[in-house]
């Protein structure tokens, strides 16, 4: 059949998609640990560690309108190579420090921004996109979610600093390279388990579904209305 043949590929898309992004960030995060830990000292490994998040933070600004992010972000890189070259460059451990606080702040901040009154929560606009029917307890729990991950943000970001001020700087690469992703998946996988527990009514949505949403955020769209209705 034609038909099946032709959106075969394009249904698979998504998921290679995933995947490869999964495997990446696990190379990349082996890698980050390794230069972080194990590699002989030299100030480019913070160039190394640092530059490929800073590009793809770039590229998403970038692709999502953000342009003065995406200026900024393409700037950093262009500073940290500068300051790599200096007789004097700044501590690795210090930029791993900023980075590491300085994304868990601006998610904070992103997220929390959108809480202010007479404004829609991030997760609630993404959510209208994945669901076609969006009841207002359904816009409740989402403004909730966004209040939860503002404060997961801003609790990694003091953790972040209180192991760095206290502890081994090794402890504090594990925390920031394999225990803050893990930290991540678990947050999703608990608010999954949670979501369909308290809101049976929520539509089923695919990780592909999330992302997408996500990918498109930053284009126009009408904005979906809670509906009281259940529509036939």
């Amino acid at each position: 059949m034609p038909e099946t043949r032709g959106t075969m590929p394009r249904a698979l898309s998504m998921p290679v998609r995933i995947l490869a992004m999964l495997l990446l960030s696990v190379a990349y995060i082996a890698a980050s640990h390794w230069l972080m830990t194990a590699a002989p000292a030299t100030p480019w490994n913070a160039v190394l560690v640092l530059a490929p998040m800073l590009v793809t933070i770039a590229w998403g600004a970038w692709r999502g309108g953000q342009r003065p992010l995406a200026a900024l972000s393409a700037l950093s890189v262009v500073a940290l190579c500068v300051q790599a070259s200096l007789p004097t460059p700044l501590s690795s451990q210090v930029l791993y420090l900023a980075q590491h606080v300085g994304i868990n702040v601006f998610l904070a901040v992103g997220f929390g921004s959108t809480l202010r009154a007479g404004q829609q929560a991030l997760i609630t606009t993404l959510a209208a996109r994945v669901h076609r029917q969006f009841t207002p307890e359904m816009a409740a729990y989402t403004r909730k979610l966004t209040l939860a991950w503002t404060l997961y943000f801003v609790a990694m970001a003091l953790l972040s600093l209180g192991l760095y001020a206290f502890a081994r700087f090794e402890t504090w690469a594990l925390f920031a390279n394999v225990l803050t992703p893990l930290a991540v998946a678990a947050m999703f996988g608990g608010e999954y388990w949670l979501r369909y527990r308290l809101h049976p009514d929520f539509e089923r949505a695919s990780l592909a579904d999330a992302i997408r949403s996500y990918m498109h955020s930053g284009k126009p769209a009408a904005a979906a209305q809670p509906q009281t209705d259940t529509p036939p």
